[in-house]
């Protein structure tokens, strides 16, 4: 069994690397800086987008307030990738590698607010009023593709099961056993019941929890942050050059291979970027697209408001765990990502150790729930078949606890290989679409109707695909 694990996680590795490499890189970038330029630097309507995420619209169809999805959206991606996921980053591809997250995250912003809008335009409601949407019904509806449709389909059920669980839960057994001791399987156990107990609710429960714990557990861990950021304030200038030009360098900063410092700290750093935002993954659409809005063009603006987030607590993750390195050389140490961010916590008196600790917890356990309905509506799409859906939620419990007892490193690789097969075919549907997502910008947001009701918003489509 130990040599089939160690032949599996090579195989893993080398298709990882493969599926990351300068294809998929320059198509992911090449997006996000299109649809930057496409739609004038859409990213300048941040302050019109903030406004808009508290306002309700009650009497549109749809299954939750802006807000309420906007919650669920964060809860799935402020999750460890911003957490273990920069320190991987860090690690494999150098200071550099947090200058290329946060630029993902920068002009994935365009590339979110695309994919939501989409998805928004050409959602559903089902026989009992429910709506449902996402990038399987972009492509079925506006593609007329159904094929393509349910190859993102089973492409995004493995990247929930990797991306939306298996991280989150190792995450988890991982920071609780180093904190208090507790053994992986029991802290398994535990969550994975807690997980069952809120997903059993569906939709509504989810929404409830994440819309009270997005804003604690946010804020707990940039208070860490900024704690740390003031200790460490004497370093900050210096850490900050250290990422510019480990960004660029030929050979990477604080260790890594020699010759390969920008394409190490490129690749890691849009891969963790990625999987921090999830811009161009198609992920956040499928929660997008249930949410009550008067039109498309409103919760894509809402929506790319939650890829912003993300960029700031990657930057802070990132400033922190460098500038805790310059400050604390002997305690702190670039080459072990799975303590790497703890360890600079622990430079916080007393506390510290028990904030990273709630914030992982916070942050895996959201991203767990937000994930599963994800990954329940791609299984609907496929086969909408009510005991299908019910072992569905039994069987994605039984992964959590897998992966709190499983290796971080073939969690890790495996998360990344689902996330690059969800994103082609996601963005195939982007491109092809452009025109779409052009012309609705034009007629609400460039011309000042963001208050005007598009008929097919406030009353969702109906079933069919056609």
């Amino acid at each position: 069994m130990e040599q089939f694990l160690e032949t599996f996680s090579a195989a893993l590795k080398a298709a990882d690397a493969f599926l990351w490499g300068p294809p998929l890189l320059i198509l992911l970038l090449g997006t996000h800086l299109f649809y930057t330029i496409r739609l004038c630097f859409i990213q300048k309507h941040l302050g019109t987008a903030f406004k808009l995420v508290m306002q309700k619209d009650d009497q549109i169809d749809g299954n939750v307030a802006p807000f309420a999805a906007l919650a669920v959206a964060l809860a799935s991606t402020i999750g460890t990738g911003n957490v273990v996921g920069v320190a991987t980053a860090i690690v494999l591809g150098g200071p550099g590698a947090v200058f290329w997250c946060m630029v993902t995250g920068i002009f994935g912003m365009a590339t979110k607010y695309a994919e939501s809008l989409l998805a928004v335009k050409y959602r559903i409601k089902d026989k009992e009023g429910v709506v449902h949407g996402g990038p399987m019904y972009v492509i079925a509806r506006g593609l007329r593709q159904k094929w393509l449709a349910v190859i993102f389909c089973i492409v995004a059920g493995i990247a929930v099961l990797g991306t939306g669980n298996l991280v989150q839960s190792n995450a988890i057994a991982v920071i609780v056993n180093k904190t208090f001791g507790v053994e992986p399987w029991i802290s398994g156990l535990v969550f994975s019941i807690l997980v069952g107990l809120v997903i059993m609710g569906g939709l509504q429960s989810i929404a409830r929890v994440c819309t009270c714990l997005v804003p604690l557990m946010s804020g707990i861990y940039l208070a860490g942050c900024l704690t740390l950021l003031f200790m460490n304030r004497g370093f900050l200038i210096e850490s900050v050059s250290v990422i510019l030009k480990s960004a660029f360098a030929p050979q990477a900063a604080f260790g890594g291979v020699a010759g390969y410092g920008f394409m190490l700290a490129a690749r890691y750093g849009i891969a963790r970027g990625l999987f921090s935002n999830e811009a161009g993954m198609g992920s956040e659409p499928i929660v997008a697209a249930t949410a009550r809005t008067r039109n498309a063009v409103r919760q894509g603006l809402v929506s790319y408001t939650g890829t912003f987030c993300t960029i700031i607590i990657c930057a802070m993750t990132g400033l922190v765990i460098v500038s805790c390195a310059l400050a604390y050389p002997e305690s702190v140490s670039l080459k072990d990502n799975s303590i790497l961010t703890q360890s600079c916590f622990e430079q916080i008196p007393y506390v510290g150790k028990y904030l990273l600790a709630f914030a992982i917890f916070a942050f895996a356990s959201t991203t767990l729930i937000g994930w599963f309905y994800y990954g329940e509506e791609c299984l609907r799409y496929l086969v909408n078949t009510p005991w299908v859906l019910a072992g569905y939620k039994v069987f994605y419990t039984l992964i959590v606890f897998l992966g709190a007892v499983g290796s971080l490193s073939v969690v890790w690789d495996f998360a990344n290989f689902s996330n690059g097969l969800m994103v082609i075919p996601n963005v195939i549907s982007l491109i092809l679409l452009q025109k779409v997502v052009v012309a609705e910008t034009r007629k609400y947001l460039w011309s000042n109707r963001l208050d005007e009701k598009n008929p097919r918003c406030v009353n969702a489509n109906n079933s069919s695909e056609d």
